[in-house]
């Protein structure tokens, strides 16, 4: 875990690779919870059986429930210390080189892109990539962009 002190050195820390941070096994049940939550009920996703005999061998992840454990996943990477608040500021790019398997770890490593001042703060650019336990292509690589903020004294 990579603590920066402050924005100046998270800023100093540019083009640093961090990671890789530790395992998150992800299991068919939050697969189950993922597709309720976004109406996605697609057979690849929900039915092993079915799935077993697919193109991937078993169930799998959505790539966006994959993407959505990139915050969990980054908090094991790095902490930036004198933020009041962040924010998630948007994706830059996104892609899923391979298919997660339910059952399967993944773990991230990352890479500070770049950090530029904003008002109140800073806006962050991060490369992660996930990779699973299963070895081969990463399941996900994205570029996120964050916004921090100065913690405000009340």
């Amino acid at each position: 875990m990579r603590v920066f002190t402050s924005f100046e050195e998270l800023a100093a820390a540019t083009g640093e690779s961090l990671g890789p941070g530790p395992w998150q096994r992800v299991e068919q049940s939050r697969v189950d919870l993922f597709a309720d939550a976004t109406d996605d009920h697609q057979w690849i996703h929900l039915d092993p059986v079915r799935a077993a005999a697919g193109p991937f061998g078993g169930t799998i992840a959505h790539g966006y429930l994959t993407l959505s454990l990139l915050p969990a996943l980054a908090s094991g990477l790095y902490r930036v210390e004198g933020v009041g608040m962040g924010v998630n500021y948007g994706l830059n790019r996104v892609r899923f080189p391979a298919p997660l398997r339910v059952g399967a770890a993944v773990r991230a490593t990352a890479t500070i892109a770049d950090v530029t001042p904003v008002s109140g703060g800073v806006q962050l650019v991060v490369t992660v990539t996930v990779e699973s336990d299963s070895g081969g292509k990463p399941v996900c690589v994205a570029e996120t962009v964050s916004r921090l903020y100065h913690a405000v004294e009340q």
